[in-house]
């Protein structure tokens, strides 16, 4: 973090659990932040967690439009205790039937400041989120800057979350 590079930590080392939300965790070693996916959260003694896609029956025809949104609340900056629909990150999101079968999920998105190091990381993080919902079967997500995101797209929880209230 921020860089996206995957990096082997030592076994044995000392870490700080910064953020365990979602289905990742972010640790700090020696000043250095890492991302560690849910699927190896054994490697820091924790159970991975289970997403909303994870735990839903598998069914068959269309997308359930809610357990997408529910996906996409299980992603963080790795810097922000708030997920990203909460935060006002996500501006649109389709649900679009695929001629040949299968669904393909189209979300607009943005982020807090353009210059974000963390913009290819959370995008793709929602991408993989997405491709987990039943049905689904192709994801794009565009990082888009308009309107400018303010801190008034925060749901009221975020806001207090982030002692903005």
């Amino acid at each position: 973090v921020p860089s996206g590079a995957t990096v082997t930590l030592q076994k044995g080392g000392q870490a700080v659990i910064t953020q365990a939300l979602g289905d990742s965790f972010t640790v700090v070693v020696n000043g250095n932040m890492f991302r560690i996916a849910g699927k190896n959260a054994d490697a820091i003694g924790r159970e991975p967690p289970v997403t909303p896609a994870q735990a839903a029956p598998a069914p068959g025809g269309p997308v359930d439009e809610k357990l997408a949104w529910a996906q996409m609340k299980t992603c963080f900056d790795p810097e922000i205790p708030v997920n990203v629909v909460d935060l006002g990150l996500i501006y649109d999101c389709k649900v679009l039937p695929l001629p040949a079968g299968g669904n393909r999920v189209e979300v607009k998105m943005t982020l807090t400041a353009p210059g974000c190091p963390m913009a290819g990381s959370i995008a793709a993080d929602v991408k993989t989120k997405l491709e987990g919902v039943p049905g689904v079967t192709e994801v794009n997500v565009d990082i888009v800057w308009e309107p400018p995101w303010n801190q008034q797209m925060m749901t009221e929880a975020a806001k207090l979350q982030l002692g903005l209230m």
